[in-house]
């Protein structure tokens, strides 16, 4: 008999594990195919009563044995979520469709057009304005499952975007902000490590935000990293927690708990005792960077601030660091689309 994993008791601090919302998700759509939540579970060794608990986690290796095991049984790549089923071998030719492509703005625009081709209830858009680019998913038809399906939808198709984008051009992209179509889900908790250190709810569509520069990046991957890369894909870029991000984490509380001293990469890396170089790598690995995480801090506390507080604009900007006001307005117009000043007026406090 297979040793059954049963639910683990604990928080998002163990990025080792799932949230059992992600679980519930996976699995929204498996009974329209005629199949059982609870055999799928048990031959992915999974204790069923994870589905009565939603409190509890489960073994991220439990999660990507479960995600592989509905692929094959389902010969659906999108679990069944979706009107038409998205049949293996789908996320290959994706893959295939975009090699070829000069730029990421190139391979983002070919993605959306090929699951405009594979799929009809959620339509992907890539919009840039000023310095921020927008991967944008809106439902077109309504889905063919629950609200726990519709949410893991958006999730996957946000993650597998994303993922792929990544690997195409060998650089970590982590995402700004995201805008999620739907209210907070249980496992809304993790979606820090999961999609960004901001996102809201309740949008009238979904939208990843990241530098627009980010577009003109190159292409880096041909056929013969593709063939290395399809053998543990889609499951590969799209299981959560794939990279550990604890370590982005703790650079990012170091650095907000020194303000309004500001703290460089070498100051940082001394306090997780690691060298600049090992610790710039590491949080290569976890898919973002120094700059990354310091720009994000920045950012929530610049909204932070001008929304809960009476700080003048001058003191917001310098505490955060920027050289002047001039500086720092820019760099918010960026983030927002919108002057700080004008941001308090419509939503301060």
């Amino acid at each position: 008999m297979p040793q059954i994993s049963h639910p683990i008791r604990n928080r998002v601090d163990s990025p080792s594990t799932v949230a059992i919302g992600f679980v519930v998700g996976i699995l929204a759509g498996v009974s329209r195919a005629g199949l059982s939540a609870e055999d799928l579970l048990e031959h992915a060794d999974i204790a069923t009563s994870v589905l009565h608990d939603r409190q509890s986690r489960i073994p991220v290796a439990r999660y990507a044995a479960l995600y592989r095991l509905i692929n094959e049984r389902l010969d659906d790549e999108g679990f069944a979520l979706f009107s038409r089923p998205l049949r293996r071998g789908s996320f290959e030719f994706l893959c295939r469709a975009v090699l070829s492509a000069a730029t990421l703005e190139e391979a983002l625009e070919r993605i959306a057009r090929f699951l405009q081709v594979l799929q009809d209830n959620l339509d992907v858009e890539l919009e840039s304005s000023g310095d921020a680019a927008v991967i944008v998913i809106s439902q077109e038809q309504a889905l063919p499952v629950g609200p726990a399906g519709r949410v893991f939808a958006f999730e996957w198709l946000l993650r597998m975007i994303h993922g792929l984008a990544a690997w195409l051009v060998a650089h970590p992209l982590p995402l700004d902000e995201v805008c999620f179509p739907y209210p907070p889900p249980l496992h809304a908790a993790d979606y820090e490590l999961v999609f960004a250190p901001r996102y809201t709810f309740d949008a009238p569509r979904l939208e990843a935000r990241f530098p627009a520069e980010w577009l003109a990046l190159p292409v880096r991957r041909d056929e013969a990293a593709l063939r290395d890369f399809l053998l543990g894909a889609p499951a590969s870029i799209t299981t959560l927690y794939r990279r550990d991000r604890a370590l982005s984490l703790r650079v990012r509380e170091y650095l907000r708990a020194a303000l309004p001293e500001h703290l460089l990469l070498p100051a940082i890396a001394r306090r997780v005792l690691l060298s600049p170089r090992t610790l710039h790598r590491r949080l290569e690995d976890e898919g973002t960077s120094f700059r990354a995480i310091k720009d994000g801090l920045r950012r929530e506390l610049a909204t932070e601030w001008l929304t809960k507080s009476d700080r003048p604009l001058g003191r917001i900007g310098a505490e955060l660091g920027f050289a002047d006001a001039a500086a720092f307005y820019r760099a918010f117009a960026g983030w927002t689309g919108s002057g700080p000043r004008d941001y308090r007026k419509r939503f301060g406090q």
